[in-house]
C-alpha cells in the first residue's frame, strides 16, 4: 500500500482476461490446492500487481474510497465470524450496531431514530424513521423505489405492478433508477424525465407541468426522484423545491444521496443538501465519502413503517421475529444472508470520528474546486461548471468525443493515471473523482501535460 501512496507504480495494469489467467494458472489450484512450495505467496502477488491501486494519486476515477482501517478491521471480523446477520438469532451483536448506525443516518439527515434501540425512542408525536444496510447502491434504490411502490399500490406485491404508474426523474439520474423501473415491472418508458438545466440538474418549476401531464393521460406519479449529487457531475438538485412540491402534491420524493449525502457531515457543506429532511426515502453510501470498504448503503425512511409494508412475506424458517430482544432485519429488505454491514461504518466512526470524516470531505471538495481553477487556466482545456462536490468534468478544447475516449484509454495503458468519462450537454467530458487526498495540484500538472502530450501525438 505504501508503493501505491508514494505513485511508484502503476495506477492500474489491465491486461486481457486470458494473460491473467494464463499467468496464474487457476486450474493448477483448483485441483489439490497448495503446498509449502511458496505457489500461494506467488499468486496472492500476482492478484495485488494486477488490481487497482486506490491509494494512488493518479487514481481519479471512480466513487470509491480508500477504505478506512477500522472498516479493514471490520471485514476481517466479518470474514472470521461469518454471522449473516439478517436474521438476530444469527447475529445479535451486528444487528445491534446496524440499529445505531442507521440511527446515526437518520438523525444526520434530521429524521427522528427508529425506536428500535429503547435508549433512543422518538419525541412524543414524532413518528419514527426506519432503515436498512444493503450491499451497494443500485440494491438500495430498488429497495427505495419498492416502498414508494407500496405507499402508492399495496396491492402490487400480490397483483404485480399497475400499469398505470409512472417515476419522474432527473435525465441524469444513476442508471440504477432505470435498471429499478425494469424490475420493478414498470419499465423504463415508465420514466418520465424532469425538465433540467444543460447540466441535468433539475428544475422544480416544470414539476407540476409535469405531474398534470402524467395524470391527464390516466396515469399516477410513484414516486420523484433526485440527485444529491450526480453521479455524472457531483451536482446537487434543489431539495427544498423539489420536497416543498411532493409533499403538499402526496408524492413519494426519493433522494439519491449514494454519493453526496455524505455532506451532511460538514456544517458548511451541509447547505447542498437543503431540504432533504423533505423527502420520504434516501439511499445513502457509507462506501464513498465515508471511507468504508465497499460495499455498504443505508436505505432510509422518514417514516419507519414503510419498509415493513414494503416484504409482504412470511416464512417461519427466517421472520419468526425476535422484537423481543432484538430485530429481524429480513422483513425490511431483500437479503437473507447479509454481512454485518454496520461494522464497516462503527469502527470508521471509533477510529476516525465525524470531524476526522468531515475534514476529509472537505479536504477533496477543497482540492476540486482548486483544480477546477487550474484546469480552467489552461488555454488547451474546458471544464464542464463550477464543481459543487469532489467530482469535475473537463475535456480538451480542440478534441473530439472519439479523441476524449481515445486519451482516456492512453493514459490507463501507460498506468500513471486513471479517470472516467461521461456524456453531459451532448458531449464527452473526461471526469475526475478526487477521493485520495495525496492527489494534489501537482499530480493535476503532470495529468494536464501527459494529455496534451498524448493529443498532439494522436493529431500529429
Amino acid at each position: 500500500m505504501e508503493i501505491s501512496r508514494q505513485g511508484t507504480t502503476s495506477v492500474v495494469r489491465l491486461e486481457d482476461v486470458e494473460t491473467f489467467l494464463r499467468r496464474v494458472d487457476p486450474g493448477s489450484f483448483f485441483s489439490a490446492g497448495v503446498g509449502n512450495d511458496g505457489r500461494f505467496e506467488c499468486l496472492v502477488r500476482q492478484f495485488l500487481a494486477s488490481s487497482t491501486r486506490l491509494h494512488h494519486p493518479g487514481y481519479m476515477a471512480h466513487q470509491v474510497a480508500l477504505p478506512n482501517y477500522g472498516s479493514a478491521l471490520a471485514d476481517l471480523i466479518s470474514g472470521v465470524l461469518n454471522n449473516g446477520m439478517s436474521v438476530y438469532e444469527m447475529g445479535p451483536a451486528a444487528g445491534a450496531i446496524e440499529v445505531a448506525v442507521i440511527d446515526w443516518m437518520l438523525d444526520k439527515i434530521g429524521w427522528p431514530p427508529t425506536g428500535r434501540n429503547r435508549d433512543q425512542e422518538p419525541a412524543a408525536g414524532r413518528t419514527p424513521g426506519g432503515g436498512v444496510l444493503t450491499h451497494g447502491g443500485t440494491l438500495a434504490n430498488l429497495t427505495a423505489l419498492l416502498a414508494a411502490r407500496a405507499a402508492s399500490a399495496p396491492e402490487a406485491w400480490a397483483g404485480g405492478t399497475p400499469r398505470d404508474l409512472v417515476l419522474l426523474a432527473s435525465p441524469v439520474a444513476h442508471y440504477s433508477i432505470f435498471r429499478a423501473a425494469a424490475i420493478l415491472g414498470l419499465g423504463t418508458g415508465a420514466i418520465l424525465p424532469i425538465p433540467s438545466d444543460r447540466f441535468g440538474r433539475i428544475l422544480p418549476a416544470g414539476l407540476a407541468a409535469l405531474v398534470q401531464r402524467a395524470r391527464s393521460e390516466g396515469c399516477r406519479v410513484m414516486a420523484v426522484c433526485v440527485n444529491a449529487c450526480a453521479t455524472a457531475t457531483g451536482l446537487f438538485d434543489p431539495l427544498q423545491a423539489a420536497g416543498e412540491f411532493c409533499r403538499e402534491s402526496g408524492i413519494w420524493l426519493h433522494v439519491d444521496g449514494a454519493h453526496g449525502a455524505s455532506a451532511l457531515l460538514h456544517p458548511a457543506l451541509r447547505q447542498r443538501l437543503s431540504g432533504i429532511e423533505l423527502a420520504d426515502s434516501v439511499v445513502w453510501d457509507t462506501h464513498k465519502l465515508l471511507g468504508t470498504s465497499a460495499l455498504a448503503t443505508g436505505v432510509l425512511v422518514r417514516d419507519g413503517s414503510t419498509l415493513g409494508r414494503t416484504f409482504q412475506q412470511e416464512a417461519a424458517y427466517v421472520t419468526e421475529g425476535q422484537r423481543d430482544t432484538g430485530v429481524d432485519f429480513i422483513e425490511s429488505q431483500f437479503e437473507c444472508t447479509k454481512a454485518p454491514l454496520g461494522l464497516k461504518l462503527f469502527l470508521t466512526l471509533a477510529v476516525t470520528g465525524e470531524t476526522g470524516l468531515a475534514a476529509n470531505i472537505e479536504t477533496l471538495f477543497s482540492l476540486t474546486r482548486r483544480v477546477h481553477g487550474q484546469i480552467a487556466s489552461r488555454n488547451g482545456f474546458e471544464v464542464l461548471c463550477e464543481p459543487e462536490s469532489n467530482i469535475l468534468c473537463f475535456r480538451l478544447r480542440s478534441g473530439d468525443d472519439a479523441l476524449q475516449t481515445r486519451i482516456r484509454k492512453d493514459l490507463m495503458r501507460r498506468g500513471e493515471f486513471l479517470l472516467s468519462q461521461a456524456d453531459v450537454d451532448g458531449q464527452r467530458w473526461l471526469r475526475l473523482t478526487l477521493m485520495n487526498p495525496l492527489t494534489d495540484e501537482t499530480t493535476i500538472e503532470r495529468l494536464l501535460d501527459a494529455i496534451e502530450a498524448l493529443a498532439s501525438g494522436s493529431q500529429g
